[in-house]
């Protein structure tokens, strides 16, 4: 390969012809020979013509350099350039690949693989022995030298792994089959810092010279940080902050994006950015989270999957069960405390004994003193559980209240009245929250008051111990550490009996506060697995964060778990009973140093071919060429015709016809089209519920429609649609006089007209009267009189038995054509024979448009109600949807079947009779 600056070419031999380009010159700026002068007297005849068209005599110079460039060009390009590329190293030795493949190597894995087998081809074009070593931390012998190209088939099989990277301990044990001779290394590294990396880079360097090709990307990695308060940390190799991505099942079950937590303020040392990353979210939202993923980032380190201790903890209530009398649950301790952690938690109630056997994270003893499993619960929490004890007239008149465990701080017994008729002071109210506390943030309202409360003994560490106090210093709640765990006291009731905070929300928010302080499962935290000595794989990743269910991998030991991935325990779920813990493969990030090695310069792309852009450019200075002779032979014109050929653009078609041809294409798609009112919420609205309901028509029916279409009532013609929703708002300008015209004779030829006055939510009562604004703009139309939708309509039964017709809102009325007197005589026989049975109108306030609406994802565009219900009531207004479409399109198909015994009886009685 010649090198000529950055440049290098593969066959430079091509470029000798670059020599004739002076010989080119000179033969196209040769003048031609002069011509022979023959005397001829006809010649006068020609005598004073003008030649429109001349020939030049020689060629311009500026259209001679376009000709040269483009044969310099093409030249150039079949000379095989390249920038920057990688060039041979000229030795003879070995050669060693060595490959970094932890999680931290997948983010340019490709490039990777690309440079690798480069240096390979290479080494095997030059006939040298090559050895390829992949940093994945698997176990492997003395390095077996062989012809490089037979390494190629294992390279491209290679794939990072879900843990870090990591080398064999003993270099010396590796290299004993290399050869004699300086050895040669390529290390193609990740840019961090592994175990046994010094150790190798010094062997390595004593054998020959190391080429490291640093990392084209920074490295990021996310980690869980369980404490008090479970958190992320993004350790990073540059400054950047991206977000993280809490990810896991919407309502419907589909896995998306559901949350975006935005990293704080970095801290950087020795290269290294740190930024702790704060899981602020609903309970319910956190629940529901299955990992956690750096934005951009593709690789098991920038992904933590969430286990038991992201996900709702098990707590255990211990109390007085309920009273049976109707009327009296809400005197019941247990009662408020079920109400309060129910939504967030999942709850075991029964005795102290049964509840300690179910493994709970938080225990919650409301009003209970001299157990008989005492010992066994200082046992739990020793072992790292949470106990939340509450204050009650048992404890309060507990004679050994003094000897009595597990209490946070000393107690007097016997409660103190504040606010009953005997007592002198006022109800206390609580004072506000420390700023460093377990319950910073939380506002305590100024309604909730104290009227008892069980005090505290004063001590010199009382202050320490006191998380919340009242508006007089005493404590309203108090924890004190029990080994590995905590004790937490509220030295009021857990009912309104002292005090009205049960029943607020401050109640809610303090216990969950509370129980995220729990640590979940304090056995497996502790690395104490007796009972589960062995944790089975349920999810794994691979090495660029990919989930995959586990297939072929052993039990893991509780010791080895707790060396976090490796080998035989690759990152994902780990199941031991009823516990899951994640082993996640993100952690702290150290810079690896390379001294005594060559350390290939970033930011540059080697080795990028240059023939295509060079041919490219050929091709275009020839067709400057093309347009300068054509200038000079026709004086500008054909040149001028080809510049505008190409720099014109055609005229868009009037917006009229693209209106037209959308029209045609609704007629012959069954697209559904929808009013234009001028308002772009409610048109955007209109056009994402048509297209839902378009969606769920293809799937369940054999109508397929098209994309909705939008209709100009004064402008389109109606006659080629077959069902038109009209949304109702205040600002709507009336249709013009024609429009009318077109409605109503859109409404007698079959067509039919769903009226959205989208005010369920507020109307109160339904009916074609309930707007002003549909009143306004409907007057004009020829509309039939009109009454509910009865019980035995086509309607009702087109498709979906229904009984009501939902959309965003409910329980209004839908109206639609009444029938006359009589009609009910049959059940399901159409009262109106014209337009085969359809109603030209149906009219309702339930906001359907919005109840269908997908965004471009295929998701929900709107919300409906609260949980599952919302989404029960959005699935039936898919189905009036599908059971309107029906109606309009078979029309009185439905009701003829009420006929078919009759025809069936005829047709019997003919056969029975005979010819």
């Amino acid at each position: 390969m010649l090198m000529l600056g950055p440049i290098g070419f593969a066959a430079p031999w091509v470029l000798t012809a670059l020599i004739a380009l002076p010989i080119l010159w000179v033969i196209l700026r040769a003048m031609p020979p002069a011509p022979r002068l023959v005397a001829f007297p006809g010649v006068a005849l020609l005598r004073g013509l003008v030649d429109r068209v001349p020939v030049a005599r020689r060629t311009p110079w500026w259209l001679l350099l376009l000709r040269l460039a483009a044969v310099a060009a093409l030249i150039l390009g079949f000379a095989g350039p390249s920038w920057k590329p990688v060039v041979a190293s000229g030795q003879t030795g070995p050669l060693l690949v060595v490959l970094d493949a932890g999680w931290s190597a997948a983010p340019d894995w490709p490039a990777r693989l690309t440079r690798a087998e480069a240096a390979l081809t290479d080494a095997a074009a030059e006939g040298r022995p090559a050895a390829l070593l992949l940093a994945d931390g698997r176990k492997a012998g003395a390095l077996a030298f062989a012809p490089a190209d037979s390494l190629l088939a294992g390279l491209r099989a290679a794939q990072p792994r879900s843990w870090a990277t990591s080398l064999p301990e003993d270099p010396a044990a590796i290299l004993a089959a290399a050869p004699e001779g300086p050895l040669e290394t390529l290390w193609i590294a990740d840019g961090l810092d592994h175990p046994n990396r010094a150790a190798w880079l010094s062997a390595l360097t004593d054998r020959g010279s190391v080429t490291v090709v640093p990392p084209a990307r920074a490295v990021r990695s996310l980690s869980l940080h369980a404490g008090d308060t479970p958190s992320l940390t993004l350790a990073a190799m540059d400054e950047a902050a991206p977000a993280i991505l809490a990810i896991g099942p919407d309502p419907q079950g589909v896995e998306r994006e559901l949350a975006r937590l935005t990293p704080g303020d970095a801290a950087t040392a020795a290269g290294v950015s740190t930024r702790p990353v704060a899981i602020d979210l609903p309970p319910e939202l956190r629940n529901r989270i299955t990992r956690f993923q750096v934005e951009g980032d593709a690789h098991a380190g920038a992904v933590v999957l969430a286990d038991d201790r992201v996900k709702r903890r098990k707590v255990g209530l211990v109390g007085e069960a309920d009273r049976q009398a109707e009327g009296q649950e809400l005197l019941s301790q247990l009662h408020y405390l079920r109400r309060a952690l129910t939504p967030t938690t999942n709850l075991v109630e029964g005795g102290l004994g049964d509840v300690l056997d179910s493994a709970p994270d938080v225990i919650v003893l409301a009003d209970q003193v001299d157990l008989a499993e005492a010992e066994d619960l200082a046992d739990w929490v020793n072992d790292g559980g949470l106990l939340i004890r509450f204050a009650g007239p048992r404890m309060a008149a507990f004679e050994d209240l003094q000897n009595e465990p597990l209490i946070p701080v000393a107690l007097r017994q016997g409660g103190r009245d504040i606010g009953g008729a005997l007592s002198w002071g006022d109800p206390r109210a609580i004072l506000p929250f420390a700023a460093n506390g377990v319950f910073a943030g939380l506002t305590p309202p100024a309604e909730v008051a104290i009227r008892a409360q069980l005090m505290a003994q004063p001590a010199p560490d009382l202050a320490d111990k006191t998380l919340a106090s009242l508006t007089d210093n005493t404590p309203l709640v108090t924890r004190a550490r029990a080994g590995q765990g905590q004790v937490v006291l509220f030295h009021v009731t857990a009912n309104a009996e002292w005090s009205n905070l049960p029943i607020s929300g401050l109640f809610v928010d303090m216990l969950n506060r509370l129980v995220e302080t729990a640590r979940v499962s304090p056995a497996e935290a502790q690395g104490d697995n007796r009972d589960q000595p062995f944790w089975t794989a349920e999810t794994v990743l691979d090495g660029f964060g990919r989930a995959s269910p586990a297939e072929g991998l052993a039990p893991v030991p509780a010791a080895d778990l707790a060396l976090g991935p490796g080998p035989d325990r690759p990152a994902g779920i780990y199941a031991a009973g009823e516990r899951r813990v994640a082993l996640n493969a993100g952690g702290p990030l150290a810079r690896a140093e390379w001294p005594g090695a060559t350390v290939e310069a970033t930011g540059t792309t080697g080795g990028r071919d240059l023939k295509g852009p060079l041919l490219a450019l050929a091709a275009l200075i020839l067709a400057l060429d093309a347009l300068g002779s054509a200038a000079l032979v026709q004086g500008g014109r054909v040149a001028a015709a080809l510049l505008l050929a190409l720099l014109v653009q055609p005229v868009p078609p009037a917006a009229a016809q693209d209106l037209d041809r959308e029209l045609v294409r609704a007629a012959n798609e069954v697209a559904l089209a929808y009013v234009v009112t001028g308002d772009a919420r409610v048109d955007e609205a209109s056009r994402q519920g048509l297209r839902g309901l378009s969606a769920v028509l293809a799937q369940r029916t054999s109508v397929e429609p098209g994309e909705p279409v939008a209709v100009d009532l004064d402008d389109d013609d109606l006659s080629m649609l077959t069902m038109l929703y009209w949304p109702i708002t205040d600002t709507q300008a009336a249709p013009s006089p024609q429009a009318y015209v077109r409605l109503n004779h859109f409404m007698r030829s079959g067509g039919m007209i769903l009226f959205d006055t989208r005010d369920g939510d507020v109307a109160g009562v339904g009916g074609p009267d309930m707007s002003q604004a549909l009143q306004a703009l409907a007057s004009p139309l020829e509309i039939p009189p009109l009454s509910p939708i009865p019980q035995d309509h086509v309607l009702t039964r087109s498709f979906y038995m229904l009984a009501d017709f939902p959309g965003r809102w409910q329980g209004n009325p839908v109206w639609l054509e009444a029938p006359p007197a009589g009609a009910e005589a049959a059940e399901g026989v159409p009262f109106r024979q014209l337009n085969d049975g359809v109603s030209p109108v149906v009219i309702g306030g339930n906001s359907w448009a919005e109840a269908w609406a997908v965004d471009a994802n295929g998701f929900p565009a709107y919300p409906i109600g609260r949980g599952w219900e919302g989404e029960q009531q959005r699935e039936m207004a898919f189905r009036f949807g599908v059971n309107l479409m029906m109606y309009v399109l078979t029309g009185n198909y439905k009701s003829d079947q009420v006929h078919v015994p009759a025809l069936l009886d005829r047709m019997r009685t003919e056969e029975t009779l005979g010819p």
